[in-house]
């Protein structure tokens, strides 16, 4: 008898544990729980666009392309996080790639996750599932101290400099020049130099305002 009460009492047991695991499972799936944030894993390099194909965003209000309202929600909240607590890792975001998701870059995931978590908390409105982590080379702080040294410099360049910028991946750091500028060796290498390693795409740009200009005809020999 008592070996008999003893095997109820168990399977009792048994079934009261797995209706309440059960339980559990059902209440952390209901409408009231967070959004499930991107699963841990390998993460690939921060999608390279092509800045020569202009592609409008997918959605329309009263004819004006716009994005999604849960990409455009997420990635503002992701944004005000990367450049306050989390701009230690923070690179860059796409919105709406692909359509109603985020591309966030970092160099660090699992500061990544933390950062998604983050916002969720300061906008629980947004969905974190909807975000795509991917790693960046630089942090856009990094690259923005970058481009400060380079328009902060006083040096007379070989050639006139018309815009320093991030590149959209957190690679390094787009300059735009003359097309001479942009084939020159040297050029790439003295704002290499400047930026302290901080790789340098020297592109053809037009003449707006110079950030920096080109030796003028009195000014003797460009600096090395």
């Amino acid at each position: 008898m008592i070996m008999r009460r003893t095997a109820v009492t168990l399977a009792g047991l048994a079934f009261f544990t797995a209706a309440l695991v059960g339980g559990c499972g059902t209440a952390a799936s209901g409408p009231g729980a967070p959004a499930p944030l991107p699963p841990s894993g390998p993460a690939a390099a921060c999608p390279v666009l092509d800045r020569a194909a202009h592609t409008a965003p997918p959605a329309t209000v009263g004819g004006t392309p716009v994005n999604t309202p849960e990409a455009a929600r997420l990635s503002q909240a992701v944004g005000a996080q990367g450049r306050g607590a989390f701009a230690d890792v923070y690179g860059a975001q796409i919105t709406d790639h692909p359509a109603g998701r985020v591309a966030l870059c970092v160099t660090d995931l699992g500061r990544g996750r933390l950062l998604l978590e983050a916002a969720r908390k300061a906008d629980p409105a947004v969905d974190p599932g909807r975000a795509d982590l991917y790693l960046s080379r630089y942090t856009r702080r990094a690259l923005n101290e970058g481009v400060a040294r380079l328009t902060a410099d006083q040096g007379r360049p070989l050639f006139p400099l018309y815009s320093f910028s991030p590149a959209p991946d957190a690679s390094g750091i787009v300059v735009t020049s003359t097309a001479e500028g942009a084939a020159s060796k040297d050029l790439k290498a003295r704002l290499e130099q400047l930026t302290g390693g901080i790789p340098v795409t020297v592109e053809r740009g037009d003449p707006l305002t110079p950030a920096v200009g080109g030796p003028s005809a009195d000014a003797g020999d460009p600096a090395p």
